[in-house]
């Protein structure tokens, strides 16, 4: 078995959202606790910072559900991964110059968190299309 069909099986898309729900909630965090350091370190608004530590609860309490479910739903599963792809987007948009004032802290920060929540984002998208085609044999 590859590693993908192993994070995209049942027992490892729980992983995948447990580590969602694990890294977004130490993210809100972060954002949340320390919006005033990280602002200046990473040339980004205090008030974005605190706006999407807030905003990434929300995600963070589907992730969590999710991974707890024997059998994700999946129009909730996509939705989580559709709002993961839009953070991507948005984390791209502020590492290349949406933020004008951006460090080069803050432009790995934001491209390093698109890294890794595009791999989070697909592996969700992915897991229900792959899992499928075993249920229907």
């Amino acid at each position: 078995m590859s590693l993908l069909d192993t994070l995209t099986s049942p027992a490892g898309l729980r992983r995948v959202l447990a580590f969602d729900a694990i890294a977004g909630g130490a993210t809100g965090v972060l954002h949340l606790g320390l919006a005033g350091p990280l602002s200046g370190l990473l040339g980004l608004p205090a008030a974005l910072l605190q706006g999407t530590g807030v905003a990434i609860f929300a995600f963070v309490s589907l992730a969590a559900w999710l991974a707890m479910q024997a059998a994700p739903p999946r129009a909730a599963l996509t939705t989580l991964a559709l709002g993961n792809f839009a953070w991507v987007i948005g984390c791209v948009a502020v590492g290349f110059g949406a933020a004008p004032a951006i460090t080069p802290w803050g432009m790995t920060y934001a491209l390093m968190q698109a890294v890794v929540v595009l791999v989070l984002a697909e592996l969700q998208w992915m897991a229900p299309r792959r899992q499928r085609p075993a249920l229907l044999a």
